[in-house]
């Protein structure tokens, strides 16, 4: 049995330093330590010898079982330690590349001008109020002075929803005028951002759904004077303190009398008293049209529950992306919603 054990450990030294891998080590392992392994074969025979023998050769079998397991461990931290290696010189990184920084996002040009626009007003003294997108069409249009037989009731111009005969996407803000005003007795400051829908068809300047932002203010001594007045301090803080304002008269079913307003061309240095005959902004004008105002009409303090013999008040509302497409020299509006991030990283 001497002669075995000493045969097997010389077997199984020389297969251990001949192993290539990780699963050799262990195929190697269960062959000679497993419980069907070799050396327990071996073992078995102690029975059948003698009283003086067994002790002598179960210390020698036990000894055979440490060189092994040794030379087992042995050659697979070599062999761990080998492949470590080579992985470093293989799969290297090279830190002298430059990092792979994450995209950072940044606030959308129509955001960042809505939010421009009602930061001027809250600085007037202006709260921000808001109203549902799905409006009835007293609060859309006959609470707004709008006759029966309007143009913008049509299915032509305006997205009816169903559920209701009267339900629709609201085509302009000035809905919560009224919803504002049957929440609260007057004094009244607010300025209203938020989306509009309209049955519009996509192209350089008309879009089916648009940024708005209506402003009104109600109390007892409200002049068109007033009206004047907030909207030049407010182009000036919008385009610069050489911004001019223009009033033209015109008509809305909601404000008496009404006007439209426009602005001295943000691109002609010396708009308006001689402005650039190339311009393509104004197109030689000098003047840039920017928003519809006038005082409420009596009939809409009404539906509201104001008394028109108290209280007056202005109106006017404009177009987000007009604003932004003045302020940062566009043409049209489609890249705002085309979400290509080639045009949205300029800003």
């Amino acid at each position: 049995m001497d002669a075995e054990l000493a045969q097997l450990r010389a077997a199984a030294t020389a297969e251990v330093a001949a192993a290539a891998d990780a699963e050799a080590i262990e195929a190697i392992r269960l062959r000679y330590l497993g419980r069907k392994g070799s050396l327990n074969q071996i073992l078995r025979g102690l029975g059948r010898l003698s009283a003086e023998e067994r002790p002598r050769l179960g210390a020698v079998a036990n000894e055979v079982k440490e060189a092994i397991a040794g030379a087992l461990d042995a050659r697979g931290a070599a062999l761990a330690h080998e492949a470590m290696a080579r992985a470093l010189a293989e799969e290297r990184i090279d830190v002298t590349l430059p990092g792979r920084r994450r995209p950072q996002g940044r606030v959308h040009p129509l955001r960042q001008t809505e939010d421009d626009i009602v930061d001027i007003f809250l600085s007037m003294g202006f709260s921000v109020a808001e109203g549902p997108e799905i409006e009835d069409d007293f609060h859309n249009f006959e609470g707004l002075n709008f006759p029966p037989d309007h143009p913008a009731r049509d299915s032509q111009d305006t997205f009816f929803v169903e559920g209701g005969p009267d339900l629709l996407l609201r085509t302009h803000t000035s809905p919560v005028q009224l919803r504002v005003m049957r929440s609260q007795p007057p004094p009244v400051r607010a300025v209203v951002p938020g989306t509009v829908y309209r049955r519009d068809d996509l192209d350089a300047t008309h879009s089916p759904m648009f940024q708005q932002v209506e402003v009104f203010m109600i109390d007892d001594r409200v002049t068109f004077a007033d009206l004047k007045g907030v909207l030049a301090e407010f182009a000036r803080r919008l385009f610069g303190p050489q911004t001019r304002v223009r009033f033209r008269s015109s008509f809305f079913p909601f404000t008496e009398p009404s006007a439209e307003v426009d602005v001295s061309c943000v691109r002609c240095p010396n708009a308006p008293a001689a402005p650039d005959a190339d311009c393509r902004v104004c197109k030689g004008s000098g003047w840039l049209e920017i928003l519809g105002a006038g005082m409420i009409h009596p009939n809409v303090l009404r539906a509201g529950g104001y008394d028109p013999e108290t209280v007056r008040g202005f109106a006017f509302g404009l177009g987000t992306e007009r604003v932004a497409m003045l302020r940062h020299g566009l043409d049209e509006l489609r890249g705002f919603y085309d979400n290509d991030l080639r045009f949205l990283e300029q800003f």
